[in-house]
């Protein structure tokens, strides 16, 4: 299946200028991959099954029905997935309710990308309910848009969601710095032609070419961001 989302006009810029930053969600900005385990633990325990330590890596930074067919298929058990994916996802909005951890450094990096008006993207492959929620954390006047996994066909590892990201900012995915901290993100990000900072969460992810990988969000700022696109010219 090819893509579906348009090719815009991008803005008229120099080939070494950054135009956008688009950052994922759960595990980049906020401290949630945990919280996403424990709640699929909790619910499987419930439906009479123990989740291996082994499945996390299998989840972690994938969609809902990726993730949620795949915990079906490990366990047998007897569950339809649409209704294991509203049970999630609700189970995990009563988790956060009270507010998110950060991750170390987001906040400082949010707070400067916003000073300096550069156009940012929330991009996740958690459903628009889960995000609004974050956002109450994240704090929304940080990012000039927001894109959910459930308002797309195809969402990570696909390119679609930072296509998309990219058209309506009115940018070249090739000026935008991607920030992820999965295998699966980092897929998307690069298929789309952007350029991508990994900081692992739970998994490691080799360095490669046109990619960064760093410890945490500390080691990055507005100038780093930058140097990594004039670093291509």
């Amino acid at each position: 299946m090819t893509s579906s989302i348009p090719a815009v006009d991008t803005r008229t810029a120099d080939e070494s200028t950054l135009q956008a930053v688009l950052l994922d969600m759960d595990g980049t900005l906020v401290d949630t991959e945990g919280f996403w385990w424990d709640v699929e633990v909790a619910v499987f325990a419930e439906l009479g099954h123990t989740l291996l330590d082994e499945y996390r890596e299998v989840v972690v930074g994938g969609p809902m029905t990726r993730s949620a067919a795949y915990l079906i298929q490990a366990t047998g058990a007897r569950i339809a997935l649409a209704e294991l994916s509203v049970l999630l996802n609700a189970r995990f909005a009563e988790t956060i309710g009270g507010g998110v951890p950060l991750m170390p450094g987001a906040r400082r990096l949010l707070t400067e990308l916003a000073a300096h008006r550069v156009p940012t993207a929330l991009v996740s492959a958690s459903h628009r309910q889960i995000i609004d929620r974050v956002l109450a954390t994240l704090g929304s006047e940080n990012f000039t848009l927001t894109v959910a996994g459930d308002e797309l066909e195809r969402t990570k590892p696909h390119p679609d969601p930072y296509l998309l990201a990219a058209a309506r900012l009115g940018v070249d995915p090739a000026r935008c710095a991607v920030i992820e901290d999965t295998a699966t993100g980092v897929a998307a990000a690069e298929a789309a032609g952007c350029r991508v900072v990994a900081v692992p969460s739970l998994a490691p992810i080799p360095a490669a070419a046109g990619r960064s990988v760093v410890g945490s969000l500390e080691e990055v700022d507005l100038a780093y961001l930058r140097s990594l696109i004039t670093a291509m010219h």
